[in-house]
C-alpha cells in the first residue's frame, strides 16, 4: 500500500531539548533514545482493542485501541513509551505511528461496530494528524468515519479550548465522534465535558473498582450520570473487575462498560460478551437501591455558599480581569446592580477573551457588562441540598460547571460552585451510608432512629409501619441464600416504589425487615399497594412445580414433609400523633408490636394499631 501523508515524517518534529532529561544519566539516555528510534523506525509497535460493551444487552459498542512497544523492551508499556517520547522530542512522531497502527490493526482484523481511537488534543490539527490526512487513510483502508470515535487523553493542563473545538468541528463535519478519557482523573475534566460536548465520556476506573462497597464512589457515578443524562452524552465506566462492579454499574444505569472483568486487551479481542458476562447482565435482582431515600437530605445551599464581593454591570472589564488575575482561587465574579444579581462572568470564559494580542487594550476599558452571563443559574439559600441538586441536574450543564449564585429574598449573597455542592451531598451520602444496610444500601437502623426522633421533633403526623416477608426462612432454607437476597431487595424495590420521595423514608432494618416512615396522606393506600404488588411478582421467585403446590415442601425439625405457603408482605401500622411518643424507643416498640398483629393474620396482611400509647395488648385483631 502506497505511504500516506500519515506515514510520513521529517526531523523537523523532533523539537524537544535532550538537555532537559535529568531524570536518566547520559548512557541510559543514548540507550533509551536508539531503541526507541528503532522502535519507529522499524514500525515495531502492536495494536491490542480491549471491548466496551452495552450493559443494557450485552452487545458489543466496540474496541478501544491501545498500543504496546516490543514486548522483551522496557518500552513495552504505553506509559514508559510516551515519557521516553516525551523526554526526546518526539510525540508527535509517535503519536502519528499509534494512530496509524491502531487503524491499520483495525482494518485488518475486520473488527466491528467502532473504534475508539486514543488521541491527545494538542495533536488534533497537526500536520500529518489532521482531518484530511486521517480521511485519506480511511478512504484507503474502507473505514466508515462515522465508526470512529476521537478519544481525547488529557493528563496536562489544557487551556487552549477554542482550537480543539475548531479542530473537533472539523472531524464531526466528517461523521467522527468524540469520547473524553479518564473523567475525575486528569486536569479540568470537567471543564472539558462542558466545552466540548462528547457524546461519550469515560469515567475514572479509580471510581469504578470497589464501587461495591464504597458509598463515596458510588455517589460519584451517580452524580456524572446525572450530569450525562442532562448534557447528552453517554457514560463508559472503565475498569471494571468483578461481577460486583458490573451489577452495580449496570444498576446504576450507566450504558456502557469496559474492563478486565469484561475482556482484556489482546491483540484478537472477542467480538461478543462472554458467558460470565452475559450471566451477570442477565441476573435479576441486583438493583441497586438509593443509600439514602430521597428528601432525607440534610442541610440547605448555605453550605456551599462563598462570599464573593461583587461588581457592578458599569465596571471595567480591566478591573475584573485585574482580581482573576490577583486570586488565583477566585472561580467567578457575581454581576449584581442594586442589590439583585443580573450577570456573572466565570474565570476562563474571561481570560479566552484577553488571550489574544492587545484585547486588553482594546476591550478593558469596556463595561463587565459586555462580558458576563446574562443567565446565570441563581437559587436561594435556604433550598434544600437536594432540590438544588435537582434544578441543576435539570439546567443546562455548563452551570454545574461554571458555579450558581445564591440569594437571600432575591438580594445577592454569594456564590456557589458544582464542585462544592457534589462534594456536600458526597458527604451527606456516606454520613447516611456509613449505617446503610450492605444487601439494599437503604438506610440502616441507626438513620432510621435518627429520622424518626427528627419527626417526633418537629411534630408532624405519621405512620411508623413495620414491614416484614412471611415465610421467608422456608424459602431461603430450600432455594439458597442467594435467591433469599433476591427476595429482600425485590420486597425493598418495591416499598421503595410504594413512597412519595419528597415525604416518605424507606429503611432496611436487616434480614427480611423494613420501616416505612410515612407522611403522605394517603399512606395506608401504598402500604396495600405494596403488599399487592409483591403477591403478584412472587411467581417468579418460585419453581413451576412448587408454584403448582401452592408452597414449597420442606422437612420440619422431626424430618416431617410440611407444605410452606408462598412468601408474602406483611405490614404493621401505627399513626403517631404529635407528641405522643417520647422518642424513637417508644415507637419502634409499638411498629414492632403492630408487625405481629399483621403477621398473626397471615397471607400478607395490612394491620393497623388503632390503641394508644399504654392501652392492654390486644386480645384479638379487629
Amino acid at each position: 500500500m502506497a505511504a500516506s501523508p500519515i506515514d510520513t515524517h521529517t526531523d523537523a518534529y523532533r523539537e524537544g531539548d535532550l538537555d532537559l532529561m535529568h531524570g536518566l544519566p547520559s548512557a541510559a539516555r543514548s540507550d533509551q533514545l536508539a531503541l526507541l528510534c528503532r522502535i519507529l523506525d522499524e514500525r515495531l509497535l502492536e495494536a491490542h482493542f480491549q471491548p466496551i460493551l452495552d450493559l443494557r444487552n450485552g452487545a458489543v459498542l466496540g474496541f478501544e485501541g491501545l498500543i504496546r512497544g516490543p514486548a522483551d523492551s522496557p518500552l513495552h508499556l504505553p506509559v514508559e513509551l510516551f515519557r521516553a517520547a516525551v523526554k526526546h522530542g518526539l510525540v508527535l512522531r509517535l503519536e502519528r505511528l499509534c494512530r496509524l497502527t491502531v487503524v491499520q490493526a483495525f482494518a485488518r482484523l475486520a473488527l466491528p461496530q467502532r473504534l475508539f481511537l486514543n488521541v491527545r488534543p494538542q495533536c488534533l490539527a497537526l500536520p500529518g494528524l489532521g482531518t484530511s490526512a486521517t480521511r485519506e487513510l480511511l478512504q484507503q483502508l474502507r473505514i466508515e468515519p462515522e465508526r470512529i470515535v476521537i478519544e481525547l487523553t488529557e493528563h496536562l493542563p489544557m487551556f487552549d479550548f477554542a482550537s480543539v473545538r475548531t479542530a473537533l468541528t472539523g472531524y464531526r463535519s466528517l461523521g467522527f465522534q468524540v469520547a473524553i478519557d479518564d473523567l475525575g482523573e486528569g486536569f479540568a475534566s470537567f471543564r472539558m465535558w462542558s466545552e466540548l460536548r462528547p457524546e461519550y465520556v469515560k469515567a475514572d476506573m479509580h471510581f469504578v473498582q470497589g464501587i461495591d462497597h464504597d458509598p463515596l464512589k458510588l455517589q460519584f457515578l451517580k452524580s456524572i450520570q446525572q450530569i450525562a443524562h442532562t448534557s447528552g452524552s453517554l457514560i463508559i465506566a472503565e475498569g471494571i473487575e468483578t461481577a460486583a462492579e458490573l451489577e452495580v454499574v449496570r444498576d446504576l444505569d450507566i450504558p456502557y462498560g469496559q474492563g478486565y472483568f469484561i475482556a482484556r486487551p489482546a491483540s484478537e479481542p472477542p467480538r461478543t460478551a462472554p458467558d460470565h458476562v452475559v450471566a451477570v447482565l442477565e441476573r435479576a435482582g441486583g438493583e441497586c437501591v438509593e443509600a439514602l431515600a430521597p428528601g432525607n437530605l440534610e442541610g440547605t445551599a448555605e453550605c456551599v455558599l462563598i462570599p464573593v464581593a461583587p461588581v457592578s454591570p458599569g465596571t471595567p472589564s480591566a478591573d475584573v480581569l485585574a482580581r482573576f488575575e490577583q486570586d488565583p482561587a477566585l472561580h467567578a465574579v457575581p454581576v449584581v446592580e442594586d442589590g439583585k444579581p443580573v450577570g456573572l462572568i466565570e474565570r476562563q470564559a474571561l481570560l479566552e477573551r484577553f488571550v489574544r494580542p492587545f484585547r486588553k487594550e482594546l476591550f478593558g476599558r469596556k463595561p463587565c457588562s459586555q462580558v458576563m452571563d446574562p443567565s446565570p443559574f441563581v437559587v436561594e439559600r435556604d433550598v434544600s441540598i437536594q432540590d438544588l441538586s435537582g434544578r441543576l441536574a435539570q439546567a443546562e450543564a455548563r452551570h454545574l460547571m461554571e458555579g450558581f449564585i445564591l440569594t437571600d429574598r432575591g438580594s445577592y449573597v454569594g456564590l456557589g460552585t458544582g464542585q462544592d455542592l457534589m462534594r456536600e451531598m458526597t458527604r451527606l451520602q456516606v454520613r447516611a451510608a456509613r449505617y446503610a444496610n450492605p444487601l439494599t444500601l437503604l438506610p440502616g437502623n441507626v438513620p432510621i432512629n435518627e429520622h424518626i426522633e427528627r419527626l417526633l421533633q418537629a411534630g408532624v403526623r405519621f405512620a411508623a409501619c413495620y414491614c416484614d416477608l412471611d415465610h421467608f426462612k422456608p424459602f431461603n432454607d430450600v432455594y439458597g441464600y442467594r435467591r433469599g437476597d433476591d427476595v429482600i431487595q425485590l420486597a425493598g424495590r418495591i416499598l421503595a416504589q410504594a413512597c412519595d420521595g419528597r415525604r416518605d423514608f424507606l429503611g432496611h432494618v436487616g434480614g427480611d425487615d423494613f420501616i416505612l416512615l410515612l407522611r403522605s396522606p394517603d399512606w395506608a393506600g401504598r402500604c396495600q399497594a405494596a403488599i399487592d404488588r409483591f403477591g403478584a411478582e412472587r411467581a417468579d421467585l418460585y419453581s413451576p412445580e412448587d408454584l403448582k403446590r401452592g408452597g414449597l415442601l420442606a422437612e420440619d425439625r422431626q424430618g416431617n414433609p410440611v407444605l410452606h405457603p408462598l412468601l408474602a408482605l406483611s405490614v404493621g401500622a401505627v399513626v403517631v400523633e404529635p407528641k405522643e411518643y417520647p422518642s424513637h424507643y417508644e415507637v419502634s416498640a409499638a411498629a414492632a408490636e403492630a408487625k405481629r398483629q399483621a403477621k398473626r393474620l397471615g397471607g400478607g396482611s395490612l394491620f393497623i394499631e388503632r390503641r394508644r400509647p399504654g392501652a392492654a395488648a390486644p386480645g384479638k385483631v379487629d
